[in-house]
């Protein structure tokens, strides 16, 4: 647990540092696993500030995401989870809503290495997503979100776990 404490504030600085330079945006999302497992997740996302593929359909483009999941269980299967994550968006043209499709890969840290009847095998695990949603004028935001955890085999076991969720996101 000294471990996640200790990256989760140093996750929190280096957003801050950053944070100073540009505008900082905040999600909290609420999902449930495929063996129903509630997960409650508070993230921080910086915007790319680029655009790849501008045209009149849309355009390319993206955010880092910084975030603390909470693995809800009974009094020995809760789990702690932080990650980091660069985002690919494709945000399709719009004058006050414009819908959206992100995929990103990052990495993040388990408190411990069981979740339901998973053994994820270590704490550190690949984040794999993908989701939809709607920006709407004024920097707010609705989606839908598939994550994905996975050590990608570097010790076995290797269970995996995933996690749906309805995420909203605020502009400050």
């Amino acid at each position: 647990m000294k471990k996640l404490i200790s990256l989760a504030a140093v996750a929190a600085v280096s957003l801050g540092q950053v944070a100073a330079a540009q505008a900082l945006n905040l999600t909290a999302a609420v999902g449930q696993t495929g063996e129903s497992t509630m997960t409650y997740r508070i993230g921080a996302q910086m915007d790319f500030n680029r655009s790849w593929f501008q045209t009149s359909v849309g355009r390319l483009t993206g955010y880092w995401d910084a975030g603390y999941t909470y693995w809800e269980g009974d009094k020995t299967s809760a789990n702690h989870s932080v990650s980091l994550a660069p985002v690919f968006v494709y945000e399709f043209a719009g004058e006050s809503v414009k819908p959206y499709l992100e995929a990103g890969i990052g990495v993040a840290a388990f408190e411990n290495t069981e979740v339901e009847n998973n053994d994820l095998g270590s704490s550190f695990q690949f984040e794999d997503r993908i989701g939809a949603g709607l920006r709407f004028a004024g920097g707010h935001e609705v989606g839908i979100r598939a994550i994905h955890y996975s050590n990608a085999g570097i010790k076995n076991p290797n269970d995996g776990i995933e996690s749906y969720a309805l995420h909203y996101r605020a502009a400050f």
